[in-house]
């Protein structure tokens, strides 16, 4: 069971990076919410752009080349790459087994190595329309014995997970000084947002926050997570355990603002867009960021996140990144954002651009835990169940926050709006149980560009 009451010592630093939520445009987005008419969604039409803003300048086999070289150099001790472990070494082999998985992505080339055209693997359509061309369709690594889970004995003191306790002053157990994550905002390192969906409950533990003392109303759709570990709340023998069409999700830590005499919790919702959602109940939402995107294009949101993170790694720049600088760079091209809300129905909590990012404004996104883990869900366990995907960089706001219904609402009539079909991420997924300390990673320090002192 992972230990709750890690206190922060005199050294830990007071001063925690704030992620920044920027517009289309550029510009930074740092209002606090307000009480305002919700604006239609953006129209499917007008995401469709006249011509592609994606990457080229390589041909295919050249870039095979480069990702082969760039995993072997994070494999191969060097005194330009980083010494790893037999284990990472091991599991690095396996992932140069199926890099033509990844790298033959969606262009092909001229013999200059210009993009000329789409593979018809990368349309939804016909290729010659390309128009109706989903570039980053099926870039998602199949989940083979390659890019599959695996058991977690692999991950014990080497390869880190998520989500972990992001409570100050908790310690995790893996050393990711070799594989910092991203420090800054995550447009500042040439991350663009690829998708955003949410699990039921929070996945991270922050105690005092979101944990299992905190409360919320009778679901339908939540299911107490089945272990021996007091890692989820118990919930309510009174609540009605029927499971709507069949189907339930694993419940994750709850917040403590649900208060059953408050009608702005047990007020029902008329829900136009999200699909089971509960007024009162917690809600983890992620942002999947990555530098390989189809950033400011009308594919540049994707379902599942995995075809919007991997879908320009034919991008020469990102490519050159990750070869230049080693094991160091693994971390710095994938992150997420996570923040943690609890549903009222109130106008006065109405955020009109969820899709987008992270609030950052007043309380919300300014106490952040930063560290290195891998993609959650719940086929993922501390058992025999790890994820392949790591390590990449977690930016958790700690504070759990009030959002009204209608601002969900508005995120997923967005969702819908978008070129990309993401249907499936407009429901809650279930929460994986979290990590163990001996699969948690140090948190990082912004003042010092290193992980807290108190390791």
């Amino acid at each position: 069971m992972p230990e709750y009451d890690q206190a922060a010592t005199s050294e830990a630093a007071s001063t925690e990076m704030t992620a920044v939520q920027v517009n289309d445009a550029g510009n930074v987005l740092g209002a606090e919410p307000t009480k305002t008419e919700k604006p239609a969604p953006a129209s499917e039409s007008a995401l469709k752009v006249d011509g592609l803003v994606m990457m080229g300048g390589f041909n295919s086999c050249t870039l095979v080349a480069l990702f082969i070289m760039m995993i072997v150099a994070l494999a191969c001790p060097s005194p330009f790459f980083n010494d790893f472990s037999s284990k990472v070494v091991h599991k690095l082999n396996k992932i140069i087994d199926g890099v033509d998985t990844v790298a033959e992505r969606s262009f092909e080339y001229s013999d200059a190595g210009s993009a000329i055209g789409f593979s018809p693997d990368a349309c939804d359509t016909n290729a010659d329309d390309t128009s109706d061309c989903n570039y980053c369709a099926a870039a998602k690594p199949d989940d083979d014995g390659t890019w599959g889970n695996y058991d977690c004995s692999e991950a014990v003191n080497e390869i880190e997970q998520a989500g972990a306790n992001v409570t100050k002053g908790y310690k995790g157990t893996i050393n990711n000084t070799d594989t910092p994550p991203i420090l800054t905002a995550y447009y500042q390192a040439g991350l663009c947002p690829v998708n955003v969906h949410w699990h039921l409950g929070a996945e991270h533990l922050s105690m005092g926050e979101f944990d299992e003392d905190g409360s919320g109303p009778c679901d339908d759709y939540a299911e107490e997570k089945d272990d021996d570990k007091l890692y989820r709340r118990k919930l309510g023998s009174s609540c009605d355990r029927r499971k709507l069409g069949g189907s339930s999700e694993e419940l994750g830590f709850q917040c403590h603002h649900y208060t059953e005499s408050d009608t702005k919790f047990t007020t029902e919702y008329d829900w136009e867009h999200c699909v089971d959602m509960k007024v009162g109940q917690t809600y983890e939402i992620h942002w999947p960021h990555s530098t390989v995107g189809a950033c400011g294009t009308p594919y540049q949101y994707q379902t599942p996140f995995y075809d919007g993170v991997f879908c320009g790694i034919a991008n020469s720049a990102a490519t050159t990144f990750v070869t230049d600088n080693g094991a160091a760079a693994v971390a710095q091209n994938v992150g997420v954002q996570s923040q943690v809300f609890t549903i009222v129905n109130d106008e006065s909590y109405y955020y009109p651009d969820l899709i987008k990012g992270m609030i950052v404004a007043g309380e919300k996104g300014s106490d952040v835990a930063i560290y290195t883990g891998s993609t959650t869900g719940t086929s993922r366990n501390n058992d025999d169940s790890c994820s392949a995907y790591s390590p990449i960089t977690w930016q958790v706001d700690r504070k759990c926050h009030l959002i009204s219904a209608s601002s969900f609402d508005k995120m997923c009539a967005d969702m819908k709006a978008q070129a990309d079909d993401m249907t499936d991420d407009l429901y809650a997924h279930g929460s994986r149980t979290v990590v163990d300390k001996n699969m948690a990673s140090f948190m990082w320090d912004t003042s010092t560009g290193k992980p807290y002192t108190y390791y």
